[in-house]
């Protein structure tokens, strides 16, 4: 019987090889048209346009084009790494990035696991709710909101400092303190957000577990520590290995908001590669450059990636991405 059972296997197998890939495709017909939109955007807004990173490697001519004009090889590279722009600007990145991807996983999970904690449901939803708004407020609003209480002239911090008798704060040229300004901005406006697929995970938890280790005597602390963490380990590491990809990819629309793209005085500890990449296109019209660091952010991106996921499969291979 075990026998007749290999070699029944074994004649599936050698038929779905020998199935041409149309004929999969027309069986797997609805999942396809499912994943279309995902197809469609993919292709034209991250594989059509692969052809331009040409431009990295040339000294762009406008009146010759991209494929046109002179190629100068690894040049553009070499002045980023001479100049010591992109030492500094893969420092910034990195150093922020991880500070939104720590902070914020470890905040989120901790927002998620006070929500679970909460006994009133009324409480709970209104609570959902509140730390959920600030993730639609726009960057160009919250970089309003942070230049009417920083400003020097008429901010309200300086409003008040000065009514106490206290010197006021020249925020907007004082790069040491923006680091922290950036990242609480960061973390106010998305840890409402993010927390929904932790507090997603926990009511994924099955409640009988957690009812027989309360009647075992645990308390809550307990709980939370020997049953709600450990569940979310598989979670915790899927959303850092997709964070982990965009370590390179600064949030623009933030740092621009909120710093601007000219103040020279905050380049020290704000500038980032989006950042550097919209100044040498719009202000410099740079776009040999702009691409240079736009490539080497995407390879570094990938090797980050690649390795995370590595580190990741050679621990606990269950929770790795592939």
């Amino acid at each position: 019987m075990k026998t007749v059972t290999v070699q029944s296997q074994t004649t599936i197998v050698e038929k779905q090889k020998k199935e041409s890939v149309f004929k999969r495709m027309w069986k797997n017909r609805t999942l396809l048209l499912m994943c279309l939109p995902a197809i469609i955007f993919f292709a034209i807004f991250a594989y059509l346009p692969m052809p331009g990173l040409y431009l990295a490697f040339v000294n762009y001519d406008y009146s010759l084009g991209i494929f046109e004009s002179a190629f100068v090889g690894l040049e553009n590279f070499r002045f980023l790494i001479m100049t010591g722009d992109l030492w500094k600007l893969t420092f910034n990145t990195v150093a922020y990035n991880l500070a939104f991807i720590i902070l914020g996983n470890f905040l989120q999970i901790g927002v998620a696991i006070m929500l679970n904690e909460l006994r009133s449901k009324w409480f709970k939803k209104v609570s959902q709710t509140i730390m959920f708004l600030p993730h639609f407020i726009s960057a160009v609003l919250i970089g309003l909101l942070a230049y009417n209480i920083l400003s020097y002239d008429y901010g309200t911090l300086n409003s008040f400092l000065k009514s106490i008798g206290m010197d006021p704060v020249q925020t907007y040229s004082n790069p040491a303190i923006w680091p922290y300004i950036i990242v609480v901005t960061f973390l106010w406006q998305s840890t409402g957000y993010g927390s929904i697929v932790y507090f997603a995970a926990i009511m994924g938890l099955d409640k009988s577990i957690l009812e027989a280790a309360e009647i075992d005597g645990a308390n809550a602390f307990q709980r939370i520590r020997y049953i709600i963490i450990p569940w979310l380990k598989p979670t915790f590491i899927i959303l850092l290995l997709f964070s982990l990809g965009g370590v390179l990819r600064g949030n623009f629309g933030l740092f621009y908001n909120l710093v601007g793209a000219n103040n020279t005085m905050l380049y020290e500890s704000t500038d980032i590669i989006e950042t550097y990449v919209f100044r040498t296109l719009m202000t410099n019209f740079n776009f040999s450059l702009g691409s240079a660091v736009s490539l080497y952010q995407s390879v570094f991106g990938f090797i980050i990636v690649i390795t995370a996921n590595w580190l990741v499969k050679k621990f606990s291979p269950e929770n790795s991405l592939f």
